[in-house]
């Protein structure tokens, strides 16, 4: 057997090529959209891609599964359980086969059998592996999904707090409780092949260590280790970090079907002329350095860096306007990859930033300033201090007199703030508030200050702070 581990470091995501070395065939357990990265290791291992198979419908990226059932013809195996609402609908004319609990289907000589373990989601499943071309007969590891992760498990609040379905929240929690009281019967050497790794919000606390075992997840994963069923409900549904409004997205996205990209898919540069068009009629991102975008831009834009484009682009922009960018030519196809990633469909192209920044239409700046220089102008109340940290984050510590507006919820709460002072934005280092200077300037506050250095520098400084 051979079996080959893929991590998407932007998204968190973890995914497996499964391959058989008898029958030279290979499945893919939870594909991202990028499958040439899959059909690269076939080709180089003499493989074929035959099948892939999906743990759930997945809500923080576009999955690949359809991808490569219409670009390779891979049979799909995907869950049959949950409720209507929670099944796939795009299976007509792709090869496929619906699982439930008991199930297992063979890729060559390997065998997977199929458990049901909702909570994270109603139709989530997990699969446990058995070489049977190698002489086993028994399992030696499962691939969990959003199930179990290491150090953590699913939350079960998705579907309530992203996709807008009340009262989900508590029943799949009690789902849960019952999937992981059937985990912890599992023989302790099997090893754990999760669908996350340490920065997904779907769950809280994942570690960074790529796999483990039933056994130690067993001992030291702090939701392993309730007995009592509200006790757990209590814990898991407690301090779980924002859930992006995009995953209502990528549920449904996910769950229809999203569009094949196909081979070879490009986006074009775009003539300057057309901008002023482009920032009335869809997103606008500047993918420029904030230091940059602070000293001159144009009206309109949002800045969201590279770097962070797949953390942030999923909050901020609006899923239902057309995409477009402005950056370095050799950033386009980098920065379309990561958005398609998270469902932004319409990516029309590119305007090149040289060409950008000699248009003359870089009109529009924001100031910067240290804690020292801007403590007295808060404390007078002459400047509204907001903090666009996590809730976990502002719980910790924060500035007496700032309001609290993470950054992700931005663009919602705006409506709280007067346009007629002055904002000072803050995070802990200046990374976000740097995004959110750019988003208040776009809904048309005009005095906009990034205080440099952020919550760290404001301690730093010996500035009083209250923890709540």
């Amino acid at each position: 057997m051979l079996l080959k581990y893929f991590y998407d470091q932007e998204l968190a995501h973890a995914s497996y090529f499964v391959g058989c070395q008898r029958t030279n065939e290979a499945v893919i357990v939870d594909p991202g959209r990028d499958v040439e990265q899959y059909l690269r290791t076939a080709e180089r291992e003499g493989m074929t891609v035959v099948a892939v198979a999906e743990t759930h419908i997945h809500a923080d990226y576009v999955s690949g599964a359809r991808e490569l059932a219409d670009r390779i013809g891979a049979k799909l195996f995907v869950s049959d359980e949950g409720p209507d609402e929670w099944k796939y609908l795009f299976l007509d004319g792709y090869a496929s086969q619906l699982l439930h609990d008991g199930d297992h289907f063979m890729i060559g000589n390997i065998r997977l059998d199929v458990l049901h373990t909702p909570g994270h989601t109603p139709e989530s499943l997990s699969f446990l592996l058995t070489d049977q071309g190698g002489g086993a007969d028994q399992p030696m590891g499962i691939f969990t999904g959003d199930f179990v992760f290491v150090g953590s498990i699913g939350r079960p609040d998705l579907l309530e707090e992203a996709a807008g379905l009340k009262g989900t929240a508590e029943s799949g929690a009690r789902d849960l409780f019952g999937s992981v009281e059937r985990f912890k019967k599992l023989p302790d050497y099997l090893q754990i092949w999760p669908a996350h790794g340490a920065g997904s919000a779907c769950g809280k606390g994942l570690g960074a260590v790529p796999s483990s075992t039933v056994g130690y997840e067993k001992r030291f994963n702090p939701a392993l280790q309730f007995t009592e069923e509200e006790e757990f409900v209590r814990y898991i549904l407690a301090d779980q970090p924002e859930a992006p409004s995009y995953f209502a997205v990528m549920k449904r996205v996910n769950k229809e079907g999203p569009r094949v990209l196909g081979a070879g898919h490009h986006h074009p540069m775009l003539d300057v002329s057309g901008l002023a068009a482009a920032v009335g009629a869809g997103n606008v991102v500047d993918l420029t350095p904030a230091s940059e975008y602070a000293q001159g831009h144009v009206p309109g834009t949002i800045n969201i860096p590279l770097g962070m484009l797949a953390t942030w682009a999923g909050w901020l922009v609006d899923y239902d306007r057309p995409m477009y960018l402005i950056c370095e030519p050799d950033q386009l196809e980098e920065a379309a990859r990561i958005l398609h990633k998270i469902g932004v469909e319409e990516i029309v192209g590119a305007f090149d930033k040289s060409a950008v920044r000699s248009s003359g239409k870089l009109t529009q700046s924001y100031s910067a300033g240290s804690p020292t220089e801007w403590s007295q102008a808060v404390a007078a109340g002459k400047a509204k201090l907001i903090d666009v940290r996590s809730q976990e984050e502002w719980s910790e510590g924060h500035v007496e007199r700032a309001e609290h507006h993470f950054l992700g919820r931005l663009p919602k709460t705006l409506d709280r703030l007067s346009r007629d002072e002055r904002v000072i934005v803050h995070c802990r280092s200046g990374a976000r508030s740097a995004i959110a200077a750019s988003v208040l300037q776009a809904a048309g506050f005009q005095d906009v200050v990034d205080l440099r250095g952020g919550y760290t520098a404001w301690k730093r400084d010996g500035l009083p702070t209250v923890k709540s």
